[in-house]
């Protein structure tokens, strides 16, 4: 934790998929720009779970950080969402 700061934040967030499928090409898409995402003031971890889920877990040192990496999960989320009703839609 930076001298500047009085806390740290760390959180997890969970998103669930239909389907393991979905949820593997999701985890695959991500994985290119979550690796080149990290930075000293905020980290996420990515992992795959049994049920159908990604598990990020989010370790920042400001809330700026922080803000910037649950909006990165968000447009991730979103871009999926927009992908599957384009698919659904064809």
């Amino acid at each position: 934790m930076s001298i500047n700061n009085y806390f740290s934040i760390e959180s997890t967030i969970k998103l669930k998929f239909n389907s393991s499928q979905i949820r593997d090409i999701s985890y695959k898409s991500f994985l290119p720009e979550f690796n080149k995402t990290r930075t000293k003031r905020s980290q996420i971890s990515m992992e795959k779970m049994n049920d159908k889920s990604i598990l990020f877990v989010i370790k920042s040192n400001d809330i700026t950080a922080f803000r910037a990496s649950i909006n990165e999960i968000i447009s991730f989320g979103k871009v999926i969402t927009n992908t599957m009703k384009i698919i659904d839609n064809s």
